[in-house]
């Protein structure tokens, strides 16, 4: 008897447990939920995340609100939805510093791998590599000689530590075995702000921040990191044209949720980001950014998560290589 009433009390257990699910599903979303960003507002992971959240928005019902917590590369936002109540209604927005700072940083407020749900891949956005419009070279193989003759006077900016731009400019040094000067901002904006002043020399960094500087001419323009060349910026050749051999690298954006966070939402927003992505003007603003959606089969949490354990694989060697740490 005993075991009979052991038995029944597991089975109603079991049913109100998947009753429970049930009407989470059934209700989920029923309020605001919050994209947190971990970079400044009006850089190109942000607008990503704007563009995706206004269309996930509809589709959900409720609003996707964008928060943007910058600072530390985007280890802090990053911990701070990792530190959020795991109820489906704190996500996170990031791009592949998301893999970088595994390495980056000796010490993380999280565990990259195990404290977050996977929501599935956004969009995957080439990078350029770029100066300030005077610049003397006229073409990357002039460019490459240039920094190597220059090597102890031109700048190099970035948005950061762990930001697109820092990554891209630490892998094009390492391609042309060759340092050079690195001027850090608090951000995609100041930085460009500065490239456009004549204030520092190149930047490596996401067409979504870079096309319509490029199409209005008050930028230089010299590679695009794509196996081929770009629809929106058809004269820009590729680095690989350009000479720099195998020197492809994009920056990928995923959508993460803390981790216990109900399979019920993470299967939900997974869906909602799927529908966002064959939105008729997601599709047309990517493209005019010089990027493209992720397709069906990578807006998936399996996809994600093995699009994350591999690109910490392939840039942890990158950065230790590079000798380029933070604390």
């Amino acid at each position: 008897m005993k075991t009979l009433k052991t038995v029944l009390g597991l089975t109603a257990a079991l049913a109100v447990t998947l009753s429970s699910a049930a009407a989470f599903a059934a209700g989920y979303p029923e309020r605001t939920i919050t994209m947190v960003v971990p970079f400044a507002a009006g850089g190109p992971t942000d607008t990503v995340a704007r563009l995706v959240a206004e269309s996930m928005s509809k589709d959900l019902g409720q609003q996707i609100v964008v928060e943007n917590v910058g600072g530390a590369g985007g280890t802090l936002g990053a911990g701070r939805v990792a530190a959020a109540e795991p109820d489906g209604y704190t996500v996170l927005l990031h791009h592949i510093g998301m893999a970088t700072s595994a390495t980056l940083y000796r010490k993380l407020a999280y565990d990259t791998l195990n404290a977050f749900e996977y929501v599935g891949l956004v969009t995957d956005v080439p990078m350029t590599i770029v100066a300030r419009k005077d610049l003397e070279p006229t073409d990357l193989k002039g460019l490459i000689d240039y920094m190597k003759a220059n090597k102890d006077t031109v700048t190099v900016a970035n948005a950061g530590i762990g930001a697109a731009s820092h990554l891209c400019g630490m892998l094009l040094m390492s391609a042309i075995d060759t340092p050079l000067v690195t001027v850090p901002y608090k951000g995609t904006g100041p930085a460009m702000t500065d490239l456009l002043g004549g204030q520092v020399d190149i930047m490596c960094d996401q067409t979504t921040n870079t096309t319509k500087q490029i199409q209005g001419g008050t930028i230089k323009a010299y590679a695009v990191t794509s196996p081929a060349r770009l629809d929106v910026l058809p004269d820009v050749p590729t680095a690989v044209e350009g000479g720099l051999a195998d020197f492809q690298v994009g920056i990928w954006h995923g959508i993460y949720a803390p981790k216990g966070t109900p399979s019920e939402a993470v299967e939900r927003l997974s869906k909602s980001l799927q529908v966002a992505l064959k939105d008729e003007n997601v599709v047309a603003r990517f493209a005019e950014l010089g990027t493209a959606p992720s397709p069906e089969a990578d807006a998936t949490p399996a996809a994600l998560k093995a699009k994350l354990e591999g690109e910490i694989a392939r840039w942890k060697p990158v950065i230790e290589a590079a000798g380029q740490f933070a604390d």
